[in-house]
C-alpha cells in the first residue's frame, strides 16, 4: 500500500512539471545520453540507470499513443482516409519541391540550382527525414536550411521558446588571431556578427541568415540563446462582406509602405505566413520581427 501511494505520488509530481515543461525531442535526449558517460563513475550509475527508465518509459507511451492512433485511424474507402491519403501526396511532393529547390539536408547552401538529376529517395531517407516529419505536422519548410545539431535539422532552436541551450561550442580565428565564427554543436557555419567580451560572448548568426544568439563560451560548457525581436512589423486586419484578410505592412525606402496579402483566416496563420514571406524575401531579417496586428477601421 505504501509503495502504491508513492508511485501515485510521484505519478501526478510527473504529470504537473509536464504541464510547465515541454517534452525533449529526439535530439535532445541523444544529446542527454553522450553526456552521461562524461560524467564521474558515481553519477554515471545512477543517472544512467535513471535515463533508462524515462526512456523506457517513453517507448511505453508512444506505443499506448500508436495503438490509440490504430484504433482511430481512418477507414480505407471512406471520405476521411481518402482525404488523410491526398494530404499525405501533398506533403510528399512540396518535401521533394523543397529538396529540389533548397537543397534541405541541413548540409550546404547551394549558390546555383541545387539538383541537376532527380534525387534517388529510398524508404529509410523518408522515415528518417526531419523535414518531412515537419510538413506532416503542418509546418512550412524554411526556405533555406536551417542550423544544424551533429548533423540533424535543429529548427526549434529558431522556432521555439528562446530559452538558453547548453552547447558544445569552440571559436574559429584567422592567422591573425580575429574570431570569424564559431562550430555550436558540430555545426561550422556560424558568423560572429559582434564581439560583446571578448573570449567569452558574442552575438552570431547562423549563414547570414535568420535570428541573432548569444554565444557563452566557457571551458566548462557554453550557452547559446536566441535573441529577442529587434523590429515590429503590422499586420492590418481588415474584414469586407464579413470575409477577413491580413496584410503586412512592409516600409519602402521611398516612404511608401507596401502591403503584402497574406493567405491566411486566423491571426495565427497571418503571423506565420509573414515570418514565411519574410524569410523568403529577407533572410537576414527572419526570426528578428515581432507582428503587432493593426485593425484597419
Amino acid at each position: 500500500m505504501q509503495k502504491h501511494l508513492q508511485e501515485k505520488y510521484l505519478y501526478e509530481v510527473v504529470m504537473d512539471q509536464e504541464q510547465e515543461f515541454q517534452a525533449l525531442d529526439a535530439d535532445e535526449l541523444m544529446g542527454i545520453s553522450e553526456r552521461i558517460g562524461h560524467l564521474p563513475p558515481e553519477d554515471a550509475e545512477w543517472v544512467g540507470r535513471l535515463f533508462r527508465e524515462c526512456m523506457r518509459a517513453r517507448m511505453c507511451e508512444a506505443e499506448r499513443l500508436e495503438n490509440q492512433s490504430e484504433e482511430n485511424a481512418p477507414v480505407a474507402g471512406t471520405p476521411a482516409f481518402d482525404a488523410q491519403l491526398a494530404q499525405v501526396a501533398l506533403d510528399a511532393a512540396e518535401w521533394l519541391r523543397t529538396l529540389w529547390e533548397v537543397g534541405y539536408m541541413g548540409a550546404d547552401n547551394f549558390p546555383v540550382q541545387p539538383r541537376t538529376a532527380f534525387p534517388v529517395i529510398s524508404l529509410e531517407d523518408v522515415l528518417k527525414s526531419s523535414l518531412f516529419a515537419r510538413i506532416r505536422e503542418g509546418k512550412r519548410p524554411l526556405p533555406f536550411p536551417p542550423p544544424t545539431r551533429n548533423g540533424l535539422p535543429w529548427h526549434d532552436l529558431i522556432e521555439g521558446p528562446p530559452e538558453s541551450q547548453v552547447v558544445h561550442a569552440e571559436l574559429v580565428e584567422d592567422g591573425s588571431g580575429e574570431m570569424i565564427g564559431a562550430i555550436v554543436e558540430g555545426c561550422a557555419d556560424w558568423q560572429i556578427i559582434q564581439e560583446v567580451d571578448k573570449g567569452s560572448e558574442y552575438l552570431i548568426q547562423y549563414r547570414g541568415k535568420g535570428p541573432l544568439f548569444q554565444l557563452n563560451v566557457n571551458p566548462f560548457f557554453s550557452t547559446l540563446q536566441r535573441q529577442l525581436p529587434q523590429w515590429e512589423r503590422r499586420i492590418r486586419v481588415q474584414e469586407r462582406v464579413g470575409v477577413r484578410s491580413y496584410l503586412l505592412v512592409w516600409p519602402s525606402a521611398s516612404g511608401v509602405a507596401r502591403e503584402v496579402p497574406l493567405p491566411a483566416t486566423t491571426w495565427e496563420r497571418a503571423e506565420s505566413e509573414a515570418a514565411y514571406w519574410v524569410a523568403t524575401n529577407h533572410p537576414e531579417m527572419y526570426g528578428r520581427i515581432r507582428f503587432r496586428q493593426d485593425t484597419a477601421i
